[in-house]
């Protein structure tokens, strides 16, 4: 690309929104609404034609092609389920299929269960998600950025792949994955011009522990009590910048918490 993202473009953030687009197109990958808002980035109309999105929310197509003028194509698919992501890609039309930034968002974790008691299938479950639906997607997506040498992909981790806690063990082991997958990705594509992120997230208060916590409300809010925690509007920001700095740039990693949170598990509350 010939051009910086935040020259050409303004983003406006979504309420449970999916993917974004370079100039041409973006895809996410997104199975739950883990970090809630991200973007779609709508091009400044007098030098550039509307973006061109991809969005998995049919509820909101109609309302985000109306108040952005974004184009909006609709690819809803199990990530899990390699047929189904394979088949759904293959399904895009020609003009759809040269995709320029893949966000890897899809992430889950069920239960705070010890490793001894923990149930195996909510463990299928997560790890399902959290590493080989990435994987997938990677494996599906990548070789065509090469091809066309121009690509980012951008995967969500956690800062639980930093250090494990009591109770998420799994979770944890998934996260840290995900930053052994992006390096070793940046490294294998270290001879062309794509870029990989890892970006990490500290408490970000959204659907998350609700699942974490199988649905107990109140369980979760307790998660976020006596500190302001990130929200999705901020992972959204961390992800615009990561993808809208140079392209002679790579922002490999971000950490990203609340002030008052310093690791996983240390946390000042008032």
């Amino acid at each position: 690309m010939k051009y910086r993202i935040s020259e050409y473009c303004k983003v406006q953030k979504i309420s449970r929104g999916t993917v974004y687009s370079w100039k041409e197109k973006g895809i996410i990958s997104m199975e739950t609404d883990r970090q809630g808002r991200v973007w779609v980035i709508e091009e400044d109309p007098k030098k550039l034609n509307p973006t061109i999105a991809i969005y998995t929310r049919s509820e909101e197509k109609e309302e985000l092609e109306k108040q952005y003028g974004a184009k909006i194509y609709l690819l809803p698919f199990d990530v899990r389920d390699r047929k189904a992501a394979t088949s759904a890609l293959e399904s895009l039309p020609k003009e759809w299929q040269s995709i320029d930034i893949l966000v890897n968002n899809a992430g889950l974790v069920i239960g705070t269960d010890k490793e001894q008691e923990g149930s195996l299938d909510e463990w299928d479950i997560v790890i399902d998600t959290n590493i080989k639906a990435l994987l997938a997607m990677t494996r599906l997506i990548v070789p065509g950025m090469v091809e066309r040498k121009r690509g980012h992909i951008i995967n969500i981790g956690s800062i639980a792949g930093d250090a494990a806690y009591p109770g998420g063990s799994v979770y944890c082991a998934t996260k840290a994955a995900v930053k052994a997958l992006s390096d070793g990705l940046r490294i294998d594509l270290v001879d062309t011009p794509l870029r990989v992120t890892n970006i990490k997230p500290g408490l970000v208060e959204t659907n998350f522990s609700v699942v974490r916590f199988r649905g107990d409300k109140e369980k979760a809010d307790n998660v976020y009590k006596g500190i302001r925690p990130l929200t999705g509007d901020d992972i959204a920001e961390t992800v615009y910048f990561a993808a809208s700095v140079p392209e002679y740039m790579q922002i490999a990693e971000m950490l990203v918490m609340p002030t008052n949170q310093a690791t996983g598990t240390i946390v000042s509350r008032k």
